[in-house]
């Protein structure tokens, strides 16, 4: 397919390269040119100085960006370059409300969108093993999954335009969750004098046992943040599932407590830490203690 991709970060960079390597004609987009290209230069693709021109003449855009605004901009500037018939996929994860109103104004031009946010972080999206929770017309997902599996080791239907994003809130509420229960663990072991690798193997291998454990237990323990997904991102991510409960009734007392955690996270200077640095702010408070 001849693809454009706009937003080569840390997780849109390689989910670009696995598509240039599985075939397909790639032209990459970013806010900052010089990533751009340099991410053409090492995968092979071709660099694009403008929306447009990466949109242009396209049968599918993918877009990995920030916000619900930077999807907007991009959606907005890439429909009139579009051929009939292309397909939107969003990557990013924003709020169902923007979901909805693009895959609407996509529909006006004669084009589908398809709210596809992800889970696996960038070890995820260099070794192409991500998960994607897919919201849109099934059609469209038909023809555009072959494609996403260049970079996916399972794509989920969820139903109709928002609830990609939807289930994305499902994701992250779980992963505040789980790892603010993890930096207590590890926190708890460490106050009580026992060895961190010890209580870990005697427990990791029965009911508490989780991916966030497996991955980031050592590294809690040795203080050591700098995994990828940042803590500015997570709250970004919060603040939209915070919002969606707002408006559906959903009660979500203990992710506004880990909201307000990674807020103390950010004021000691962690914005950059991922997200398993609420551990940091424990070890923090134990040394004022």
């Amino acid at each position: 397919m001849k693809i454009g991709f706009a937003g080569l970060g840390v997780m849109g960079g390689p989910m670009a390269r696995h598509l240039v390597q599985a075939g397909h004609e790639v032209a990459g987009f970013n806010r900052t040119s010089d990533k751009a290209r340099a991410w053409a230069l090492a995968s092979g693709g071709r660099f694009a100085a403008t929306v447009a021109e990466a949109a242009a003449g396209a049968d599918l855009l993918i877009l990995c960006v920030g916000n619900d605004d930077d999807v907007r901009q991009v959606v907005t500037e890439a429909l009139p370059h579009l051929k009939a018939g292309a397909i939107i996929v969003d990557h990013t994860t924003t709020s169902a409300r923007a979901a909805r109103e693009m895959s609407a104004l996509a529909a006006m031009q004669g084009c589908d969108f398809i709210d596809a946010p992800v889970s696996g972080g960038q070890a995820g999206a260099e070794n192409g093993q991500l998960s994607v929770m897919v919201g849109g017309e099934a059609a469209a997902l038909d023809k555009a999954e072959p494609v996403l599996m260049a970079y996916s080791k399972a794509v989920k239907h969820m139903g109709a335009s928002g609830t990609g994003q939807l289930t994305k809130m499902v994701n992250q509420i779980a992963i505040a969750g789980v790892v603010q229960g993890l930096a207590e663990a590890v926190h708890f072991a460490q106050v009580a004098g026992l060895d961190t690798d010890a209580v870990y193997d005697a427990v990791s291998k029965g009911a508490a046992q989780s991916w966030q454990m497996d991955n980031r237990w050592k590294t809690m323990a040795e203080g050591r943040f700098d995994f990828g997904f940042a803590v500015d991102w997570m709250r970004k991510d919060l603040g939209l599932v915070l919002d969606e409960a707002r408006s559906n009734g959903a009660h979500l007392e203990l992710t506004a407590l880990v909201d307000r955690f990674y807020a103390e996270v950010q004021a000691m200077g962690g914005s950059r830490w991922d997200t398993s640095s609420l551990a940091a702010r424990l070890q923090a408070r134990n040394g004022r203690a």
